[in-house]
């Protein structure tokens, strides 16, 4: 809430590449949904803790599964970094780099049996009111791409959890 006179809400200098995407709530179907069984993700990004940090909720199918990412900046690690906490009751913590409408979350996996170590989450804005979100996974040194969905911006929906 802005008083007549203020200036815009700040934003972390760290953060303001991500300007593109605040304020925003975007839907979109998972490759795989179907009229019979649909999977639908709502995914929204807002401002948080006065600037310094950038919320992104996600649910699917009304709140089956989601999760709520908390991306700032850890000056111990002099880089951005993003908490993901799900329904599910994990936490995953990855590396963040921001590129020009581009969001790009990368998180070391341990223990995978196909012989993942690393999976990549690259989130980019699109002409007109769209997000992509592509998922990469390395194995044996080689990225190989995972899921993708387009998103189209609906700001009348919310993510919800059960």
């Amino acid at each position: 809430l802005l008083v007549s006179g203020q200036k815009k809400p700040f934003l972390s200098n760290h953060l303001i590449e991500m300007k593109p995407f605040i304020g925003n709530t975007y839907k979109g179907n998972f490759i795989n949904s179907t009229k019979e069984n649909p999977m639908i993700d709502i995914i929204s990004f807002e401002r948080a803790l006065n600037g310094n940090a950038v919320k992104v909720t996600h649910s699917v199918n009304n709140g089956e599964y989601g999760g709520e990412t908390m991306v700032m900046w850890n000056s111990e690690k002099e880089g951005l970094q993003s908490w993901y906490f799900t329904s599910a009751g994990s936490l995953t913590i990855q590396d963040v780099q921001i590129k020009k409408d581009t969001l790009i979350c990368i998180e070391d996996v341990a223990g995978n049996k196909n012989g993942i170590t690393k999976v990549k989450t690259i989130i980019e804005v699109l002409h007109g009111n769209q997000i992509q979100k592509r998922t990469k996974y390395l194995m044996n040194n080689l990225w190989k791409d995972g899921s993708e969905i387009i998103y189209n911006k609906v700001n009348d929906l919310k993510p919800v959890f059960n």
